[in-house]
């Protein structure tokens, strides 16, 4: 750490934040291209709240989604809201802007809110599959250990795991002298951009950062394909076809979102991504951040029966409302 201090200390304070703001190049092209992809990230954005608000709304009023299952989903559906906004407001507002300008704060509260909620869903990933395993490979125990409080503390760990582990990094990388150019060409501030933008190199920060985040990555994706495993040995071992098919069902879903998730941020931020082309950046950025939270609501309500009903007679409770 002293060699990352003494770096800072040798540089002119006058001069440490001379960038008071950056811009997000996006995505380039012609305007009506910049429309087209306005529309495109605003619909999906529309649909993305209105699919996870609707599962809240399931599981919070509904009844028969009263169970350890479904609280897990209805707080990852209040996750995935949270983890949307914090890139694509600003996305939707920097395609129409001429200056395509972020402050210097707001950059790195983007930063910040990112990779926490990015975290979090980790985390809420691996949970999630906690619960699978223990509802199949053993569900006598099962009501006993995932009570209604332990249920609270495990979405409670997870948050707070999530959102305290980036703060101190990305104040020391928030730090470090920006003398220009200011110029990110990607959607979002992202760890790589920001660092490539950086006059003087801080080697150590960006070695904790990637070795915290690669950390992160390889233990819940370990835990869930795990935990997984387990579930499918213990699945083979049902007698009954139906049985299997019903098992299979209840996790196809999530094994799906794990997937598409971790595959794109393993590349991301623990494979190299030198030599990497920037619109291929993008693109994978874009899948695990924006395409992901849009894909869950339809996963699990498409996949599950209780889920299906209960949005069935919430969208018939409001047609009967409507009506008288």
């Amino acid at each position: 750490m002293s060699f990352f201090f003494v770096d800072l200390r040798s540089m002119n304070r006058s001069a440490t934040h001379v960038v008071t703001e950056f811009i997000l190049l996006g995505f380039p092209g012609s305007w009506k291209i910049q429309i087209f992809l306005f529309s495109l990230f605003l619909m999906i954005y529309v649909l993305t709240l209105l699919g996870n608000g609707a599962i809240i709304y399931a599981v919070r009023y509904n009844p028969q989604l009263h169970n350890p299952m479904y609280f897990l989903l209805g707080n990852f559906a209040f996750l995935e809201i949270w983890y949307v906004s914090s890139t694509v407001p600003n996305m939707l507002a920097n395609i129409l802007s001429k200056t395509k300008a972020i402050s210097f704060s707001g950059c790195f509260l983007q930063f910040y809110f990112f990779f926490s909620l990015g975290t979090t869903e980790c985390l809420f990933l691996a949970v999630m599959a906690y619960d699978r395993y223990l509802a199949i490979c053993h569900p006598l125990q099962y009501p006993a250990i995932m009570t209604g409080r332990f249920c609270s503390k495990l979405v409670s760990f997870c948050w707070l795991i999530g959102f305290l582990g980036y703060p101190i990094p990305i104040f020391f990388i928030s730090q470090l002298p920006f003398c220009g150019p200011n110029i990110i060409d990607h959607f979002l501030c992202d760890m790589d951009p920001l660092m490539a933008l950086s006059c003087a190199p801080a080697p150590i920060t960006e070695c904790i950062f990637y070795t915290q985040s690669s950390l992160v990555l390889f233990f819940t994706s370990m835990y869930i394909l795990r935990s997984y495993t387990l579930l499918i040995t213990a699945v083979f071992q049902v007698p009954f076809a139906a049985g299997r098919r019903k098992a299979f069902s209840t996790c196809g879903s999530h094994l799906v979102v794990v997937s598409l998730f971790y595959g794109t941020v393993m590349v991301m931020y623990v494979s190299p991504t030198y030599g990497v082309p920037t619109l291929l950046q993008k693109i994978l950025t874009l899948i695990y951040s924006v395409v992901t939270p849009l894909f869950n609501p339809l996963i699990y309500s498409l996949r599950n029966k209780d889920m299906k009903l209960a949005l069935r007679n919430i969208l018939f409770g409001m047609r009967i409302s409507q009506n008288s």
